[in-house]
């Protein structure tokens, strides 16, 4: 979800306004995502990175992700919208938005329709690190060790690959998001910024998607 400090910046606002503007992107999102039959959307909330930013800023986006989601969760659970986070759940997160990921994660369990996954305080790079501290401190050796053993230990191992990610505002970087899942994913890269991305723009990058020819490294 690029864009919004450019958004922002291109009115005369602070930063903040573009991030507050993105909550409509999100919930046009995830009703484009239901309409299309999307099973699993992923969007990226807040990287491991993003604690670099100013502190007001950041502390701002705490705020904001706690208020969105006592905002939309019940919105979304209505609709049949299972909500879950990806992540590093560490002492950097405040405890009151911990809390609220985790009621929102119990609170949507049963629904089936749509798994819309939040990646907070994540980076693609830490989820690799996590999971080989994990296969180490279980004592697996290394002759055991495979692809599939790996992907069993990610933060959401139940959740497919993706098929496509999009990327807004036009910038064309991983930027450490999914660097395991998405290796085979197509990647459209959109000029929008996210505060004005709408079903439309989703609608646009799935077409694009499906007139793409995938191969996986045959022929």
């Amino acid at each position: 979800m690029d864009g919004n400090g450019r958004w922002a910046n291109q009115r005369g606002l602070p930063r903040t306004d573009g991030h507050a503007a993105g909550e409509a992107a999100i919930v046009d999102a995830v009703n484009g995502a239901l309409a299309l039959g999307v099973r699993y959307l992923t969007l990226f909330a807040f990287s491991t990175e993003n604690w670099r930013r100013p502190a007001d800023e950041v502390k701002f986006l705490m705020n904001f992700n706690e208020n969105l989601l006592l905002r939309r969760r019940s919105e979304f659970s209505a609709q049949g919208v299972q909500m879950c986070f990806s992540g590093r759940r560490d002492w950097r997160v405040p405890r009151r938005v911990l809390r609220r990921m985790e009621e929102t994660e119990q609170m949507t369990a049963a629904n089936e329709r749509l798994t819309l996954t939040l990646a907070f305080n994540y980076g693609g790079r830490a989820e690799l690190t996590d999971a080989l501290k994990a296969i180490v401190d279980a004592g697996i050796p290394s002759s055991k060790i495979d692809e599939r053993l790996i992907a069993r230990y990610l933060y959401h191992p139940e959740i497919p690959d993706p098929d496509l990610v999009v990327r807004t505002s036009g910038e064309q970087r991983i930027s450490n998001f999914l660097l395991w899942e998405a290796a085979y994913a197509e990647y459209v890269f959109p000029e929008v910024l996210w505060p004005d991305f709408r079903q439309g723009d989703l609608f646009d990058a799935v077409v694009e998607f499906q007139q793409r020819q995938r191969r996986y490294g045959g022929l």
